[in-house]
């Protein structure tokens, strides 16, 4: 997809990865919709890049409902979804709350599955689009304290696979991203404890899953819309991991070619 002129909304994009994302999309000849809970954040860095803010609490029922409707009609036509908001309580399960497992489970995998319902209706009646759904490596390998969380971006993960093989044939691409830590905020939450930390400080040190740059992080996801690219890796070599989760779904796949994907 050529981005210049396009619109793509992001969640979550005050800050941290939603920020990178924001400024590279911009930098790309996109119109930028912003969605995030802090308005005024929101609207500072709209006005840098020139796009528009649209202050929301994704765990609210009643403005999650009307957001696409809202924000298309506040800005125009989004041909770019991108779900990056995130929410992580690390710590054991059974110290978490009902209410911090029930926010994570509804900002982590509910938010963007409506998101999608919402988004592709309009886009198929405009001729196209593409959606972007941010998962992470904690999908396929956890560390400790992150129990629920991991829970979501599997569910997230495995969803963005399923609605993808939903869509063959229509025109919207569907993009995957699949990344381990990046330094955030919430990953210096998580690492305020300990197992968690021990545990990111082990993967860094064996290279096995060093950190990504959140601007890293934004260029991958850009190049990926562009080239409609179904998985977004980082670090590359994370590849490898995804690839063995995504052989049943391959093989299963195959065996049902020729099965209509819609009624």
């Amino acid at each position: 997809m050529e981005l210049a002129g396009k619109r793509v909304l992001i969640t979550g994009a005050s800050r941290g990865i939603g920020r990178s994302l924001a400024e590279t999309f911009a930098g790309a000849g996109a119109t930028v919709a912003l969605v995030a809970r802090d308005g005024a954040a929101l609207r500072s860095l709209a006005e840098q890049l020139g796009g528009t803010a649209h202050p929301a609490d994704l765990l609210d029922a009643e403005q999650l409902g009307g957001l696409m409707h809202r924000v298309e009609d506040e800005a125009g036509a989004v041909d770019v979804l991108v779900n990056n908001a995130g929410l992580a309580h690390d710590g054991p399960l059974w110290e978490s709350t009902a209410e911090q497992i029930e926010a994570q489970v509804r900002l982590n995998l509910t938010v963007p599955l409506e998101l999608c319902r919402q988004a592709v209706p309009r886009m198929l009646s405009r001729g196209g689009g593409h959606l972007v759904n941010v998962a992470s490596l904690a999908a396929v390998a956890s560390v400790p304290g992150m129990t629920a969380y991991a829970a979501t971006k599997a569910g997230l993960a495995h969803g963005t696979a399923a609605l993808r093989d939903e869509l063959k044939g229509l025109p919207i691409g569907v993009t995957t991203v699949m990344v381990g830590g990046v330094p955030t905020d919430m990953l210096a939450t998580g690492e305020s404890y300990a197992p968690f930390h021990q545990a990111f400080d082990r993967l860094r040190k064996i290279q096995l899953v060093p950190d990504t740059a959140a601007a890293d992080l934004a260029r991958a996801v850009v190049k990926g819309v562009e080239r409609s690219t179904r998985t977004v890796y980082l670090p590359r070599r994370a590849a490898l991991f995804v690839a063995f989760v995504e052989a049943p779904r391959k093989l299963v796949h195959l065996a049902l070619a020729g099965v209509q994907r819609r009624a």
